[in-house]
Order: C-alpha cells, then sequence, then structure tokens
C-alpha cells in the first residue's frame, strides 16, 4: 500500500529514520515548541513551512538536498492540515505510524 508521503517522491528510509529520531522526547519537545501557535494557514504558507523545514532537518540532523526540501513542502501544504482540528492530526498521526 502507498502511502501518501511517497507520492511525493519521499523515500521510505527517509520516513524511517525521522520516525526513530522523534522516539527521543528531547527531539520531539524541540520540535512541539517550533510549532506551538502555528494556524492552518500558516501551513499554507510555502515560505513558513520551507523555514521549519530547514529547521525541523537541522534539529534532526537530516541534511536535505533542495529536491526533499520541496518535495517535503508541497507534502505539507497538499495535506490542508488544521492543528486545531483532531481529525486532521490523528490523519497525520496514522501516516506515520
Amino acid at each position: 500500500m502507498t502511502q501518501s508521503w511517497q507520492k511525493f517522491g519521499i523515500k521510505a528510509e527517509f520516513v524511517e529514520r525521522v520516525k526513530l529520531k522523534m522516539k527521543n522526547q528531547a527531539t520531539k519537545e524541540r520540535i512541539k515548541e517550533l510549532l506551538d501557535g502555528v494556524t492552518k494557514y500558516d501551513l499554507q504558507d510555502r515560505t513558513k513551512v520551507r523555514r521549519w523545514v530547514k529547521q525541523f532537518a537541522q534539529i534532526l540532523n537530516e541534511p536535505l538536498t533542495e529536491t526533499q526540501e520541496n518535495q517535503l513542502i508541497n507534502f505539507v501544504i497538499a495535506q490542508k492540515i488544521d492543528p486545531n482540528n483532531m481529525l486532521h492530526l490523528i490523519k497525520l498521526y496514522t501516516m506515520f505510524r
């Protein structure tokens, strides 16, 4: 079964490495702090999403090519995530379980 992130060219190996690194509580907290107060409009703003992707890559020590960066940005924007909608958050959670 193809995951939605694979449709954007994001590699399974990358996702697995990130999932493993996100199990570290300190890392998870740093990411959560950066996203505190983010709105659905922020998550549709390419400039803001690009900045977060770069910050997350640095925190996770995952160097990204420009292509990978664009794949991640396109994926986030395509999800039309509303961080205040519990169903959206559950959908994201199940994507990366």
